[in-house]
C-alpha cells in the first residue's frame, strides 16, 4: 500500500513509465486508463494527488510522464 499522498505521484509516474516501456499503455492514451493496474484501494489516492497536482484523468499519459531523454537515439 502507498506510504502517503506526497508518494502517490511520483509512484504513478513511475508504473506509468514502466507500463509504456513495456508497451503496455501507449504515451496517447488517457491519465485514467492506468486504473486497469492499480489495486483498487490506491487507485482514490491517486486520483486525489493527480487533482492535486493539476492532471485530469483525461490527460495523456504522456503529460504526466512529461519531457524523457533518451541515451540511445
Amino acid at each position: 500500500m502507498i506510504q502517503s499522498i506526497q508518494d502517490c505521484l511520483s509512484l504513478i509516474q513511475d508504473e506509468a513509465r514502466q507500463l509504456v516501456q513495456k508497451g503496455v499503455v501507449s504515451r496517447q492514451q488517457p491519465i485514467y486508463s492506468l486504473c486497469k493496474f492499480i489495486p483498487a484501494r490506491e487507485w482514490a489516492m491517486i486520483e486525489v494527488e493527480l487533482e492535486r497536482s493539476d492532471y485530469l484523468l483525461r490527460d495523456r499519459i504522456g503529460d504526466l510522464l512529461g519531457r524523457e531523454d533518451w541515451e540511445n537515439d
